[in-house]
């Protein structure tokens, strides 16, 4: 699906909202690609979708942050707490990005080691170890 992801008997949900990005599937994986800024305004819009992505038992996800323009420790509470909950459904999660920036927000959250970031889209849907 190339616009969004709509309730399904799977389990899949509604489209994530703009501006904030898009959500698809991919290789068997839902990809959900954040645009623009993702900080603590827009942090309670994707939560929400983030909350309903990561319910899905044995769900895989991309989270690609290609197109984020900025990112605080509200987007990585964001990421922390999608991990923990696509772990405990049995999922796994990765993250694309290749932003000295946003990696540098990883760094001073001393989570770097605990995400697996890669640097493109296509790495993340090849990847099958983490």
């Amino acid at each position: 699906m190339a616009e969004g992801l709509t309730s399904t008997s799977s389990g899949l949900h509604a489209p994530l909202p703009r501006p904030y990005g898009r959500v698809y599937r991919s290789r068997g994986r839902t990809v959900i690609e954040l645009q623009g800024e993702v900080d603590i305004a827009s942090a309670k819009p994707i939560g929400a979708h983030l909350d309903v992505v990561t319910a899905v038992r044995g769900h895989h996800v991309v989270i690609d942050l290609t197109h984020v323009a900025f990112f605080d420790c509200s987007g990585l509470a964001l990421l922390c707490r999608a991990r923990r909950r696509t772990a405990e459904n049995g999922g796994r999660m990765w993250v694309v990005c290749d932003s000295p920036g946003i990696l540098r927000v990883f760094r001073a959250g001393a989570v770097l080691d605990v995400f697996r970031t890669l640097p493109t889209l296509d790495d993340a849907l090849a990847a099958e170890d983490w």
